[in-house]
């Protein structure tokens, strides 16, 4: 049983639905809205599956496009469908939220809709808007969660604890390597790369370009680098013009 209806006319609104359809699915999971031409089989007797689906769900979301009142013709016409669901709810009591699509979009007035919708106009809405899509159906998210306890519950349920000798970790937004262990032997190393400054990885000491003094070694000037702890392999540096041979490394 969805928790959520999707209403929308198709040529005003379908692609909103479509957003909505998806936005809800990724944050309480699949099939908890129905959208009509997602929800209904191939085959199947749709009014019987809107009307039902209408009487069942906990909350119905009634997308309104910029062209929605321009339909005169069609929600005067009480065998429309997108009214029919519009009254199904008001008649079984589930509660029904305008979604405004787009800035362009008004709020309703009762004066240009049908007596039988004309309940629309005093209901408050919320607007969702593609330039600002992100925001908007997190914050229409929000107040489903808000107005569906189950999905709330859903959503904020317990997570499990970790059982014994698991391990949890994060490496965060890593754009190069990461590797992440659990139980290892042997060595661990560093690798870095791309480094601009100073680098360190071990035991011991490191001062570059600085005035030290230690012990009895006294150590000032430009491009000095001293290193004291365990280090092993080479250490080599260039000082002065870059265009002497190598095997004038200092």
């Amino acid at each position: 049983m969805p928790d959520v209806f999707i209403n929308y006319r198709t040529g005003d609104g379908n692609d909103i639905a479509a957003l909505i359809d998806n936005e809800l699915a990724n944050r309480f999971g699949k099939d908890r809205a129905f959208r009509a031409s997602r929800s209904i089989p191939p085959g199947s007797t749709y009014p019987d599956a809107l009307l039902t689906n209408v009487r069942r769900s906990a909350l119905v979301l009634a997308v309104i496009g910029a062209d929605w009142l321009n339909f005169q013709s069609r929600l005067r016409n009480p065998e429309d469908w997108v009214r029919k669901e519009i009254e199904e709810a008001f008649k079984c009591g589930v509660p029904v939220v305008p979604v405004l699509a787009g800035r362009a979009t008004e709020r309703l007035r009762k004066e240009k809709l049908p007596e039988a919708l004309a309940r629309l106009a005093e209901l408050q809405s919320v607007r969702l808007d593609t330039q600002s899509a992100e925001a908007d159906l997190k914050r229409l998210g929000d107040l489903v969660a808000e107005m569906v306890p189950e999905l709330y519950g859903l959503e904020h349920a317990d997570t499990p604890s970790p059982g014994p000798g698991s391990v949890s970790n994060s490496a965060g937004d890593a754009s190069g390597t990461a590797v992440q262990s659990r139980d290892f032997s042997g060595d661990v190393g560093t690798v870095i790369k791309g480094s601009t400054g100073p680098v360190h990885s071990g035991q011991g000491n490191i001062y570059q370009n600085s005035r030290h003094l230690s012990g009895d070694r006294h150590y000032s000037g430009d491009g000095m680098t001293n290193i004291e702890g365990n280090q092993r392999g080479d250490i080599r540096h260039r000082f002065g013009d870059s265009s002497r041979p190598e095997g004038d490394e200092q």
